[in-house]
Order: C-alpha cells, then sequence, then structure tokens
C-alpha cells in the first residue's frame, strides 16, 4: 500500500534512540576539533609546518587530533549518516510507504546537496562533506537490505580499494622524488632535462611556493578581504573538491562506513544493547590496532621532517589506522551511554546531536566571522593551538543552547526547513 506523502511525518523526538543521539553529539564536536583547522589556516590540516606551528603545544596539538581524531571523526560522521538514514527508511516502510518512501528519500537527500552546495560556495567553508554525503547517500539506498555480514564485507572491501589507490599514489610519489633528484642533478651539472624531470620541477617549484611564507601569506590576506571576494576566491577551490572526492575518496571513504553504520546498527551495537563486556573490547581491540598503526604513521611523518613521502607513505596505512580507532571510539561511547553518570552531560550531548545539522552549519557560520574578511579577519592569525579556545567556546555555547532551544522547539531550525522539503508538508516548529 502506497501512503499519500501528506499523511506521512517526520519521527518525533520522543521516537529517538539516544545513545545515537548522544554519539552524534560528541562526533560533531571532534569533526569542529579538525575542521578548525582549515577554517583558520591556509594548509595546516595535515601538515602543520605549512602554517599554525610545528613546535611546543602545536606540535602537540598536532600529535594528540592526529593520533585520535583524524579520520576517526568523519568516519564515525559518515556511519552514523549511514545509520540516519536507513532509519528513515525503515520507518517509512513500517507505515507502507512504498514507493512514497524512495521519494522524501531522495528529495531529502538532494535538498541536502544544495544545503551542501551553499555551505561551500556561500558560507566560506573549503571543507564542506554535506555535498558528498548526498552523493553517497544516493548509494546506499540500494544496500539497505543487505544483512550485516553483507554491508561489513562490502566495506571492507570499499576500503580495501581505497588502500590500493593510495599505495598506488604512493608509488607515483616515489618516482616523482626520483625525478625531482635527477632534474636538480642535472641543472646542477648543466645537463638538458627530459619532459618528466621537466614536469617533476615545475609541480615541486609550485608547491614549494604555495607552502612557502610568502605563499601562505598571500592565502590569508585572500581570506580577510570582504565577502564577496572570499566567495571568489575558494569557489575554484569548491568546484575541485567536488569533482575530484567523490571518486577518488568519498566511495572508499564515506561509502564504506555508511555501510558499516548500517551493518552495527542491525547488529544493535549503536543503540548501547551489548554488554558492557562487548563494547570493552571493542576499546580493547578498536586502540590496541588502529592506534599503533596511527603512532606508526605519526612517527614516520614526523621522522621524515614532515616530508611530502612521508605523508604519502602514512597514507598508505591510513584506513588501517583509522577504522579501528574509530571502532574503539564507538565502544567507548557506548559505555558512557551505558554509565549511570553525568547524566547532565548525556542531555546536553544527546540536544546537540539532535539538532546536528543546525550546529554543523554554525560551525561554519561562526567561522565566517570569526576568520574571514566578512567578521573579524583573524584567519591565519591564531597558532594551532589556539584554536582550541574557538573550539572549546564552541562547545561549550552549542552544550548550553541546544537543550534550551528543544524545550521550545520540536527540531532545530535547519532540521524544520530540511524535513519541510523532503516531506513537502509543514510541520509544527514549536512544541
Amino acid at each position: 500500500m502506497n501512503l499519500n506523502e501528506s499523511t506521512l511525518s517526520a519521527s518525533k523526538l520522543s521516537e529517538r534512540i539516544q545513545s545515537l543521539d548522544i554519539m552524534r553529539g560528541i562526533v560533531l564536536f571532534g569533526i569542529l576539533l579538525m575542521n578548525i583547522n582549515g577554517m583558520g589556516l591556509t594548509g595546516a590540516y595535515d601538515d602543520p609546518t605549512v602554517s599554525g606551528g610545528s613546535t611546543g603545544w602545536d606540535l602537540y596539538t598536532w600529535i594528540t587530533t592526529n593520533m585520535l581524531f583524524e579520520g576517526t571523526m568523519r568516519a564515525l560522521f559518515s556511519l552514523l549518516f549511514g545509520v540516519g538514514m536507513f532509519i528513515l527508511l525503515e520507518g517509512l516502510e513500517k507505515k507502507g510507504a512504498g514507493i512514497t518512501a524512495a521519494n522524501i528519500y531522495f528529495r531529502r537527500l538532494t535538498w541536502l546537496l544544495v544545503f551542501g552546495l551553499i555551505n561551500g560556495y556561500l558560507l566560506l567553508w573549503r571543507g564542506e562533506i554535506l555535498y558528498n554525503y548526498a552523493l553517497m547517500g544516493f548509494l546506499v539506498f540500494s544496500f539497505r537490505s543487505l544483512k550485516p555480514r553483507q554491508l561489513i564485507l562490502i566495506s571492507v572491501f570499499l576500503s580495501a580499494v581505497g588502500t590500493l589507490w593510495s599505495y598506488t599514489e604512493y608509488k607515483k610519489d616515489v618516482k616523482f622524488m626520483e625525478q625531482l633528484e635527477l632534474a636538480q642533478k642535472n641543472t646542477r651539472e648543466g645537463k638538458a632535462l627530459s619532459a618528466d624531470m621537466k614536469e617533476a620541477d615545475e609541480r615541486w617549484k609550485k608547491r614549494t611556493a604555495d607552502r612557502s611564507a610568502e605563499g601562505v601569506a598571500a592565502s590569508d590576506k585572500n581570506m580577510q578581504k570582504g565577502y564577496l571576494d572570499v566567495v571568489t576566491y575558494l569557489a575554484p577551490f569548491n568546484t575541485h573538491y567536488n569533482e575530484l572526492f567523490p571518486y577518488r575518496y568519498d566511495v572508499w571513504d564515506i561509502l564504506s562506513m555508511m555501510l558499516l553504520g548500517i551493518a552495527l546498527y542491525k547488529l544493535k551495537i549503536l543503540s548501547g544493547e551489548k554488554s558492557y563486556g562487548f563494547y570493552g573490547l571493542m576499546v580493547l581491540l578498536g586502540y590496541a590496532v588502529g592506534l599503533s598503526v596511527n603512532y606508526y604513521e605519526t612517527r614516520l611523518i614526523m621522522d621524515s621532517h614532515f616530508s611530502l613521502l612521508g605523508f604519502s607513505q602514512a597514507n598508505v596505512t591510513y584506513d588501517v589506522g583509522r577504522v579501528p580507532t574509530a571502532i574503539g571510539h564507538v565502544g567507548l561511547i557506548m559505555l558512557f551511554c551505558k554509565l549511570p553518570l553525568l547524566s547532565w552531560l548525556k542531555t546536553g550531548l544527546a540536544a546537540v546531536g539532535k539538532i546536528a545539522l543546525t550546529n554543523y552549519i554554525m560551525h561554519s557560520v561562526i567561522a565566517m566571522f570569526i576568520f574571514t574578511g566578512a567578521g573579524f579577519g583573524l584567519f591565519g592569525k591564531l597558532q594551532r593551538h589556539e584554536l582550541l579556545y574557538v573550539v572549546f567556546t564552541i562547545w561549550v555555547v552549542q552544550l548550553i543552547i541546544s537543550p534550551i532551544w528543544l524545550k521550545y522547539f520540536q527540531f532545530g531550525p535547519m532540521e524544520w526547513v530540511w524535513r519541510n522539503l523532503s516531506y513537502m508538508k509543514r510541520h509544527p516548529f514549536r512544541k
């Protein structure tokens, strides 16, 4: 039986799973912990030697975030997104929505894609990911009915393909450095350069210029200009990312985690229904494998003095480290959800998670006014560890405001708009 779309409604707050909301709130804060480096500094998301400081507290900050949060927060965000879309479809199908469920599902993703474009191009966040989630969400639909074991196997396969791709890129980088050394040797000796040598030399010069003090200063200055100037400056970056990332990274990175999330949800792991021992084992095994690999990668990068090959080689084992670490995070978060302590913090985090889209967009809005010329123009002016002060302030504000907001309103502003557009009907806003 197919129901008219006007008779269907979004899930009520009372129907939500608290562990998922708490986890979503924690992960949203973790995402900001990583994103802030791209929001406030040039080229410093991965490499602290480019800007933001690479000694003292700045280096300790990079090591900590690289070990514990790099890639793992995005993995958990992807995992939760897959679960959210599955729950949406599951709820609609239980109501007998039929083909209408697909209409709502794909319309929801189409509007998310639009929100992503707005977030990237108009709210000036070059690390925007909603666009990518929407594209991968379109693919999730076909996998929703698979059994957990099948979903896990597909997820592992996709991650393996991404790892293989990273390995081929590492081998290309090795060849590039070999050609560069030959080019530099021939130049010193006054010999002619081959086409490969010239290409390597030009690529290296551009990379060096972009990472130089002058290149970073020029980028910082562009970000400190007026709003329309920054929009124009960032547009090519956003276009490049939107063209490259879906096939180079998103299928292997995001889609794999979405499918894994659905599998963990079907296995009742994300609803906190497993035993303390089960989640403790997840923490133990996940961190034992993941943090060991992350330490290896971090040591490799530092020992290479943050070289191109150091980062490229570390990228080969990226998923081998981040996925188990993310699994360890899941176990730890579920233990936190089950333990009878810090109920006030759980309430606040759950509220943050319930209006995650609004809070995520607010990160971009706040960063735009703090860092770009549309506001205070502080882009490039704070060190890496000083950016944490901004992060912690936003955390506290959203922990306070989110529960207060939900006392008076059914949804966050963005969630309400998104639901209305998805269901093509107006939902009650105030309680």
